[in-house]
């Protein structure tokens, strides 16, 4: 959301997030209760059931507790409320990778979004086994749980195409995506009637690049663009272990004259979906 396990951001590899101010403020809580009770955190860890760096992180402000921790500590450290309060005001969503989060906050509200592809499916339009599946093969590998609040974000974010009809979506997707059957032929045809029921709202265009194409204008990869309601845009594109949040104007209008030449070069929107339709009966 990695998202290589699925576009656009997800926590990469079990690592830490970027700190924040809230998450900063609840672990100095935490730390103030563990001193008022007299406790090391060799001593608070196994009380709360994790580990000591665990409880490292969480004090510094580095990782997102997990609610059980918070019922535990504030049970242990009677910290009279004070701790669930704290959780309440958390602004770290969980399962989306720090350096994805900016990008997240401008995408729910924009007033369109338009994304190309050419590595896998983009996340608002993947299916829970196409997700998992690209989740459970990632590396280094994630645990269930991480796995599990990768698709909980995941999911939360693809309300947008349904939740915000006056936001207009476009999608160019490389016609390999669907032909190299990641997670098999069963989890291929659910994704290929997923994305043509997406394709049916009034606010989603989607256009297939075919195979062959003697000009292609996103051979550097894939690329977001979104514009804000008040009319800014900008630009977000993601590698291997990290995304890049672009603002600076030009940079922003050399990408937008590449996805408009883009959009010249894919299929049409009706051949579009005739193309899709033609692979899955192939499938």
């Amino acid at each position: 959301m990695t998202d290589g396990a699925g576009d656009a951001g997800v926590l990469c590899g079990g690592g830490e997030p970027e700190t924040s101010d809230s998450l900063k403020a609840f672990g100095e809580v935490v730390k103030a209760f563990r001193r008022r009770a007299g406790l090391t955190q060799e001593e608070f860890a196994p009380q709360v059931r994790y580990s000591v760096p665990t409880v490292a992180s969480i004090e510094q402000g580095r990782r997102f507790p997990p609610a059980d921790f918070v019922d535990r500590a504030g049970d242990i450290l009677d910290a009279f409320g004070a701790l669930r309060g704290a959780a309440r005001h958390l602004s770290r969503q969980p399962g989306l990778a720090s350096w994805f989060r900016q990008w997240a906050r401008f995408e729910a509200e924009a007033v369109s979004l338009s994304t190309y592809e050419c590595r896998l499916i983009p996340g608002l339009m993947q299916t829970e086994a196409y997700a998992r599946t690209l989740f459970t093969n990632q590396l280094p590998p994630l645990g269930d749980d991480q796995i599990e609040a990768q698709w909980v974000a995941r999911a939360e974010r693809q309300r947008l195409l349904r939740e915000r009809p006056n936001t207009a979506f476009s999608f160019i997707l490389e016609e390999h995506l669907f032909l190299r059957r990641t997670g098999g032929e069963e989890v291929t045809r659910e994704l290929i009637d997923h994305v043509l029921e997406l394709a049916e709202l009034r606010n989603v265009e989607v256009q297939v690049m075919p195979l062959v194409r003697t000009a292609h204008a996103g051979m550097a990869g894939p690329m977001q663009l979104l514009e804000t309601p008040e009319a800014r845009w900008f630009a977000y594109n993601e590698g291997q272990r990290g995304g890049m949040f672009v603002s600076e104007r030009k940079e922003v209008s050399v990408l937008q004259m590449r996805y408009a030449r883009m959009r010249s070069q894919a299929l049409s929107l009706d051949d579009s979906l005739g193309l899709l339709r033609q692979m899955r009966g192939a499938l």
